[in-house]
């Protein structure tokens, strides 16, 4: 999901100066659910059957990316005995957020509400079939709504593949030690209180940290990093597998891990382009600069770890490739292909050391590496956005990015990085304690270590 205006070019009014004393409004979500002001528009704009075309297919291919993307990446690179589990995971979530999105989470995100979370407009899909023929004006004030020319319906359900996919990224951080039923719990609650706020503290026009000028333009910080801290405070708070580290588990299938990140990059064109929500050129633009970064991170990855361990490793390449479509995510509407390459390659160099070492100094145990690849790769690239994008491309007035005089820009990236850390790591840590206490997340040391197959799921890979 882009931050677009009202006219054609759809680009986020950036308020550099003002939107810095947005920031600091408080981190708590506020209890009660506030009415937003009444909407100031001319009309929605018409509906354009080019871009209802794309947006449809770009939701087919974040499904790609999820369901079986994401859930055969997760499930080659842990143990045999949990791969049933691993994949049930991500499917599970997929079919919870779905129906979660429908009767609340969309409108928690994108109501219209105050400027840290909708209201209760929108609810079990209200007021999504009013109107085939005309497009709809997303917003919550006169001066921050924008149009969109597609259904609401049809952004409606490319947004739930967004919200689908953001928790499913966190069970990779935990894999080979947690119970499926208390883990729905817990997905069920962080898609409320957690990525739908901060989805409409970023993408929704009167959003604080939309007004603050943040530049997100697919979900760097709404998807990638509140995934990766989330999957952080996870692994921590839930405890390391069963011998790790004096006991390693390498992958058991990375045919399926590699055919996994070969649907994963497939599936982000429409994560990607698809965020310019139409048809255009800035889609265009979206999907070169996806493209360009993650074949760069991915040849960085390689040539780093050639360096340190002397061979570049099939789980490398795919995982560069991850870390370079992490990346670009927020970027990709904003910046050159030039500028996408070196986003790639730092990314690609930064999550493999992130991987490598960072882990092993803090001792925490991250199975796939969620904080490693999303988290970090997720921070670069929110933060080098703030770099790397250009006017020409966004269609504003004025320097957009560091690299055209507008050194303000880098620091809102900052803080919406850092907004988006303590508000998703603080709640995801007391959502995790209220589910264990409940609940009881971890499976017991005899069914982890004999594989979470047959005692979840009764069923074994044949």
């Amino acid at each position: 999901m882009s931050v677009e205006e009202k006219d054609k070019t759809m680009v986020q009014p950036i308020r550099f100066l003002s939107g810095r004393a947005a920031l600091l409004a408080p981190l708590v979500l506020p209890l009660l659910l506030s009415a937003g002001p009444a909407l100031a528009q001319d009309g929605p704009p018409p509906v354009d059957s080019g871009s209802v075309a794309w947006m449809l297919t770009s939701s087919a291919l974040v499904v790609l990316m999820t369901i079986p993307g994401l859930a055969l990446f997760y499930s080659g690179m842990v143990r045999r005995e949990n791969v049933l589990a691993t994949i049930m995971q991500t499917f599970g979530i997929f079919c919870l957020v779905t129906v979660i999105w429908l009767i609340v989470g969309y409108s928690l995100a994108f109501g219209d509400g105050g400027p840290y979370v909708g209201d209760l407009s929108h609810l079990f899909g209200a007021g999504l079939l009013t109107n085939f023929k005309d497009g709809f004006v997303l917003g919550g004030s006169a001066d921050g709504a924008f149009g969109v020319g597609i259904p609401a319906m049809v952004f409606f359900m490319f947004q739930l593949t967004f919200a689908a996919i953001t928790p499913a990224l966190i069970t990779g951080a935990f894999a080979d030690r947690v119970k499926f039923f208390p883990m729905m719990v817990f997905m069920a609650l962080w898609s409320m209180l957690v990525y739908s706020p901060i989805a409409h503290w970023v993408w929704q026009p009167n959003g604080f940290l939309f007004n603050a000028g943040v530049l997100d333009f697919a979900g760097g910080t709404v998807v990638h990093i509140n995934a990766g801290i989330a999957g952080l405070v996870a692994c921590i708070l839930i405890g390391k597998r069963h011998g790790y580290p004096r006991e390693m588990h390498p992958p058991h299938n990375l045919v399926l891990t590699m055919i996994g990140a070969g649907l994963l990059w497939v599936g982000w064109f429409g994560f990607n382009a698809g965020s310019a929500l139409e048809a255009s050129g800035r889609a265009g633009a979206a999907m070169v600069a996806t493209q360009v970064a993650t074949a760069g991170a991915a040849l960085a990855w390689l040539v780093v770890e050639g360096l340190v361990k002397g061979k570049g490793s099939v789980l490398g390449g795919a995982s560069g490739a991850v870390a370079g479509l992490v990346a670009v995510t927020p970027a990709c509407g904003f910046v050159s292909p030039g500028g996408a390459l070196v986003i790639g390659l730092v990314a690609g160099a930064v999550c493999f050391c992130s991987c490598a070492y960072l882990k092993k100094a803090f001792g925490y145990d991250d199975s796939l590496d969620v904080w490693g690849v999303h988290g970090v790769g997720g921070i670069v690239g929110a933060l080098l956005t703030g770099v790397f994008a250009l006017s020409s491309i966004a269609g504003t007035d004025g320097p957009l990015g560091l690299l055209e005089g507008n050194a303000g820009q880098f620091w809102i990236q900052v803080e919406g990085v850092l907004y988006t850390l303590v508000y998703s790591g603080a709640v995801s840590a007391i959502l995790i304690k209220v589910v264990d206490l409940i609940f009881g997340l971890r499976v017991d040391t005899e069914t982890e270590i004999e594989g979470l197959d047959l005692a979840l799921h009764g069923e074994v890979v044949p």
